[in-house]
């Protein structure tokens, strides 16, 4: 029997097709942004001080790590009404007062690449947080919860910084 005639590999091919198709639907995207009454250069040393965020960061109460390219943060995360979690994110890129890049995650379960970026705004800073979150996972997790906690980082961020 000729390997393309079997029924066996006929059916692997469409099961892997049908895992692809499921995996590349799997996705959500966050976008928050907010506008803070300080200098990108005074934004940027709170948020990239990980030591200060368990005194004003709602979401990421504690964070081990520095924001450097190659290095890991351990962040313990807050999922409204449940018990704190840790995450590793692998940091990718760092362009100081501008741009933090980090992802984590089990690849084809569920992935995170996560974005700061800090614009220069008149007198002020525009904070703008950016997520992708992929996997198979994703049909399963309720994300829903992640841009509104973004969004209550961001106010954190800027009642600090303005404070």
């Amino acid at each position: 029997m000729a390997i393309l005639s079997s029924k066996w590999l006929w059916i692997a091919l469409t099961n892997a097709a049908i895992v692809a198709v499921l995996y590349i639907n799997c996705r959500t995207e966050m976008h928050t942004e907010i506008v803070i009454d300080a200098t990108p250069e005074e934004v940027w040393a709170v948020l990239i001080d990980t030591e200060r965020y368990p005194e004003w960061n709602p979401v990421f109460v504690e964070a081990d790590g520095k924001f450097q390219v190659g290095t890991s943060i351990s962040n313990q995360v807050v999922e409204p009404c449940k018990d704190a979690v840790v995450m590793t994110a692998n940091v990718l890129a760092v362009e100081p007062l501008s741009h933090i890049n980090q992802s984590g995650g089990i690849p084809g379960i569920i992935t995170f690449d996560h974005h700061y970026y800090l614009e220069a705004e008149g007198a002020g800073t525009r904070v703008i947080q950016h997520e992708t979150d992929m996997g198979l996972y994703m049909y399963f997790w309720d994300s829903s919860w992640v841009e509104p906690a973004y969004a209550s980082v961001n106010e954190a961020l800027k009642a600090l910084v303005e404070g």
